[in-house]
């Protein structure tokens, strides 16, 4: 069964299943994060201005991205998390106290590099406000970054505490949006335009079936390196690179409905450069590859109070079909990213084209990597 939000975003932008690659495994309802049941997102974008940079006034390309792992509803109810890192050059705050303990506590904010200590302090803020505890007198909220600066006015600082609140505000379930919004307003990919990019996975272990979800931010990648399900695409489109090196990030955020404890959802966060290398990356210096795994499984142990708690887990023997699904649930989001996306020009005229279509599959069908079960849309 295909489902019509596995073809396009919800504004009507071309998926890779719409153009009809051939990826790999069986996704969610809306082959997004989303799918895993309580998990709620939620995008401001900013975009004003043209021409030159001028520090403080534009042109703007950015924005946040908030993602609840429970929802508005389970806000304060902790998530077992673990995380990991292919490349350090980035930022994600909040970990040390994941790693120490085990849990996420707090709403996940993603913006730009520059705006990431704004999205941390507001998210506190807004739990505050919004009367929604972490469960004890204070909270180390995960905000994390990638590099806008190609496109957007970073040094102008333009995202606001009130920017954040929207993005929390409006999260919600179901199919999202994809391509250039939210904290992936500005971002590059193997210098094609890209930006927020999700997909999921349906598994199934021992007669039971999980789901799991992979998000991203992506801003990453030379061109000559992007491969698509095999096929080296960025050889072969060279034209119209505005980096013209490897630069730039990329954030994964990694959930899942299967009882997990840290350490394994730790593991889940180191499957996805797996995916990354798919699409051709080598994780260079300059960029920040930044993983969160966390699962929704176990609600009642974490929002207990109690000091001996009970909770199931799967046994390591159990988890390899999850690290599947990480992989291509990685793999296919980066690509998404990409496709459900256009041409943007930013400060100073600069210009990120979109990854040509027309000529992606003209050499897809070359390398013969469509088959007769998927066909280019009329």
């Amino acid at each position: 069964m295909t489902s019509i939000h596995w073809k396009k975003t919800p504004q009507g932008k071309l998926r890779g299943r719409g153009l009809g690659l051939p990826f790999a495994g069986e996704p969610g309802k809306f082959n997004a994060i989303t799918d895993v049941a309580g998990v709620e997102v939620g995008v401001t974008t900013l975009i004003a201005g043209d021409g030159p940079l001028i520090r403080g006034k534009g042109p703007v390309r950015t924005g946040v991205t908030a993602i609840l792992p429970r929802g508005r509803a389970g806000a304060n109810v902790p998530c077992a998390a673990g995380f990991s890192s292919f490349n350090g050059n980035g930022e994600m705050t909040g970990l040390v106290w994941i790693e120490e303990a085990g849990e996420l506590q707090t709403p996940i904010t993603i913006t730009n590099t520059h705006s990431c200590g704004i999205a941390r302090d507001a998210t506190i803020q807004w739990m505050v406000e919004r009367k929604l505890g972490t469960g004890q007198d204070w909270g180390l909220p995960v905000a994390a970054e990638t590099y806008d600066g190609d496109l957007n006015d970073i040094n102008g600082f333009h995202v606001t505490s009130e920017h954040v609140f929207a993005a929390l505000d409006g999260a919600r379930g179901g199919a999202i949006e994809l391509g250039s919004v939210g904290g992936g307003t500005g971002m590059i990919t193997y210098d094609f335009k890209a930006g927020n990019g999700s997909a999921s996975r349906n598994v199934e272990i021992e007669g039971r079936r999980y789901t799991l979800g992979v998000f991203v931010q992506s801003n990453f990648g030379r061109r000559g390196d992007f491969t698509l399900l095999g096929v080296p695409i960025g050889s072969h489109i060279l034209n119209d690179q505005l980096r013209g090196k490897e630069q730039g990030s990329i954030i994964a955020i990694v959930a899942t409905d299967a009882p997990l404890q840290p350490h394994q959802l730790k593991r889940l966060a180191r499957r996805v450069p797996v995916g990354l290398a798919r699409t051709g990356t080598i994780g260079s210096n300059s960029s920040g590859d930044i993983f969160l795994a966390f699962s929704t499984a176990n609600a009642a142990a974490h929002a207990s109070g109690t000091a001996l708690r009970t909770a199931d887990y799967l046994g390591n023997g159990a988890i390899d079909g999850l690290f599947r699904a990480v992989a291509e649930a990685t793999e296919e989001a980066v690509i998404d990213s990409m496709i459900a996306n256009e041409t943007m020009t930013g400060r100073d005229g600069n210009r990120s084209i979109a990854l040509p279509l027309d000529q992606v599959m003209e050499l897809m069908k070359r390398y013969n990597r469509l088959t007769s079960a998927f066909g280019v849309p009329a």
